[in-house]
């Protein structure tokens, strides 16, 4: 029973990767157009990093969510979702936590 467990949870996690991976590789021929911007919000504190805007593949395209204010994470910078192009169109990079 204990090694089924163990298989279980090791087959979550895997489908769980996979699907975050599989976020950022719709490619589309043309990326979507910069989106209009509205003004940052006030910094709740000088400890707070800003969390740049993301785009989501939702209703087959590319939906951008405004940023957002957040506690940093100890040891890692933020780094921001970006387009990168690939054979055949653009992909949605997601913004993500790095390690020094």
């Amino acid at each position: 029973m204990k090694k089924y467990s163990v298989k279980l949870i090791a087959l979550m996690a895997m489908a769980l990767s996979v699907a975050a991976f599989a976020e950022a590789q719709f490619v589309v021929k043309v990326r979507p157009a910069a989106p209009v911007l509205r003004a940052r919000p006030v910094c709740p504190s000088s400890g707070h990093v800003w969390i740049g805007g993301n785009n989501v593949w939702r209703g087959g395209q590319y939906v951008y969510n405004q940023g957002y204010w957040s506690s940093p994470q100890p040891g890692r910078r933020w780094v921001d979702g970006h387009w990168k192009h690939r054979r055949g169109g653009w992909v949605w990079v997601p913004g993500h936590w790095k390690r020094f």
